[in-house]
């Protein structure tokens, strides 16, 4: 059966191999609405910076604050003292920005990666070559329409790309992450080598298709050919604890305080004292995501009370390595009545939204 991405990736391809990539100053972008362009795509805040702004971009400028937090980052080169706002983008410069965006570290001569490394120029066509992108390297300029094409691409092979992640838990729990906060094994975070700090990302067992979006806290793990620690919370979310570890597929949605109506990290876990849901159920969801359940004791969904009146009913008993899986079908405010096997019963609601994710 024919893949459903394999038609539009065709497409693409085929878009970019017809695009006349060296044009005239009307059809090509310019290099500050190309970096526009793709920093917008990541979802990523531009925050107050000292960094020595280039001596062309004046603040209060389009891209200013952008672009002068980019330099800060090592995202735009920060030992030339211009930035050239108005000049064409190249295919080349655009190619460096989309692999350092997306935090794509360098590519060693055997093939491993240079952990915590932003690739330079001369690492661009080992990158392409690795993604298996088409372009021109004399190219002096691009449309945004084939820069658009270019970013699809890419995005698609990064959410495509297999990963191996690890569990990390009590050894941790307590001690202090890379960032400054306290590390707490049940809460949904994980660790990364160079994904930003506070970066949502929807991470997917490839083994039984299971997600869990998780908040980048901590940095690690420093293991070639191992790319995330997950928290306690967020492993057993989407795999058994006994593996340790397993492959999965990582779909960067942007920092969480852009984006943080597609979930809210607090958690109701607790039905009584001895009975914890993990990883408990969320204040805010996103519609079309699945809510997984599992907890050390058994447990009772006894009803579920949809937004526009209606009432489940389910009675699901939950026991030992199960999990109970909810996907909601509307927005709205969801009742759930969690009960133990002793006839105590507690409810928590949660608050379904549409979610933009890039």
């Amino acid at each position: 059966m024919r893949s459903p991405f394999e038609f539009p990736l065709t497409m693409i391809f085929l878009f970019l191999l017809s695009l006349p990539l060296d044009l005239s100053a009307a059809d090509a972008i310019s290099r500050r609405d190309g970096f526009l362009l793709i920093w917008n795509s990541i979802s990523r805040p531009a925050e107050v910076t000292r960094e020595k702004p280039y001596i062309d971009v004046s603040e209060g400028e389009k891209g200013y604050k952008e672009i002068t937090y980019a330099k800060s980052r090592g995202i735009l080169n920060d030992e030339n003292t211009s930035f050239r706002p108005n000049e064409f983008l190249s295919v080349s410069d655009a190619l460096l920005l989309l692999f350092r965006t997306r935090n794509i570290e360098r590519l060693n001569e055997d093939g491993t990666t240079d952990f915590m490394e932003l690739p330079n120029a001369p690492d661009v066509s080992a990158l392409a070559m690795k993604y298996k992108i088409s372009y021109d390297v004399e190219a002096a300029s691009l449309t945004e329409e084939a820069l658009l094409a270019l970013m699809r691409d890419l995005d698609f092979k990064l959410a495509s790309e297999q990963h191996e992640v690890s569990l990390y838990s009590e050894k941790f729990h307590g001690k202090g992450t890379a960032f400054g906060e306290t590390f707490d094994m049940h809460a949904l975070t994980a660790a990364h080598r160079s994904f930003p700090h506070n970066t949502l990302v929807r991470v997917r067992n490839v083994a039984n298709g299971k997600s869990v979006v998780v908040r980048i806290n901590d940095r690690g793990p420093f293991v070639q050919g191992r790319n995330m620690d997950l928290s306690l919370a967020s492993f057993t979310s989407i795999a058994e604890r006994s593996l340790g570890k397993i492959n999965v597929t990582f779909e960067r949605l942007g920092d969480v305080n852009l984006v943080q109506a597609c979930r809210d990290q607090r958690l109701q876990r607790r039905i009584v004292r001895d009975v914890l849901l993990n990883p408990g159920i969320p204040h805010s969801f996103a519609l079309g995501s699945t809510l997984d359940l599992t907890s050390d004791q058994s447990f009772v969904v006894r009803d579920i009370e949809y937004p526009d009146g209606v009432r489940l009913g389910t009675q699901t008993w939950v026991t030992g390595e199960e999990a109970f899986s909810f996907t909601p079908a509307i927005t709205g405010l969801y009742r759930f009545f969690m009960g133990t096997t002793s006839g105590r019963v507690r409810e928590m609601r949660m608050e379904v939204t549409e979610c933009q994710s890039t």
